[in-house]
């Protein structure tokens, strides 16, 4: 399946085929699909360091090499709460973005219910201390944006 002219809505579990136009950050990049249409899709079910944290230009990077300028397969599995489409991205069908950047220590699995399988990865990356597993007490991501929206009310 692929993006269609005038598709409304998208839905989990739908299937794409698109082209990836831009890495925003570790875990989010923007896609076109057919009807060259740019939609804002974010890794499910993990989470990279911020830019402006330790790794985070690692992730992008790293991000970058794997799928800009590549057509991949996204399978949509629902929306976060600042309604960006969280999805899959495969490359063909064996290479699982997501998966990669934990083998490479570029990612923590989601902060709530973490998928097993995917956590199984992160684990090793750990073990080996990968990427940011090789310095202790790295700030997951989610505490990085609580303190960092806690700084920004205060500034304001």
């Amino acid at each position: 399946m692929i993006w269609m002219v005038g598709t409304p809505i998208l839905k989990a579990n739908d299937v794409f085929s698109v082209r990836v136009v831009t890495v925003l950050d570790g875990n989010t990049l923007e896609v076109r699909g057919s009807d060259n249409e740019i939609k804002k899709i974010v890794l499910a079910e993990i989470d990279s360091p911020e830019l402006g944290q330790a790794f985070g230009d690692k992730a992008k990077k790293f991000l970058e090499k794997l799928l800009l300028e590549k057509n991949v397969w996204v399978r949509i599995t629902g929306k976060d709460r600042r309604g960006n489409y969280l999805a899959i991205v495969m490359i063909g069908d064996k290479v699982d973005a997501r998966v990669e950047l934990l083998k490479e220590g570029l990612a923590w699995t989601a902060e709530r219910n973490p998928n097993p399988e995917l956590e199984s990865y992160r684990m090793k990356a750990q073990e080996k201390g990968r990427g940011l597993w090789k310095e202790d007490n790295q700030t997951p991501p989610w505490v990085y944006r609580r303190e960092q929206s806690m700084l920004e009310a205060k500034g304001s």
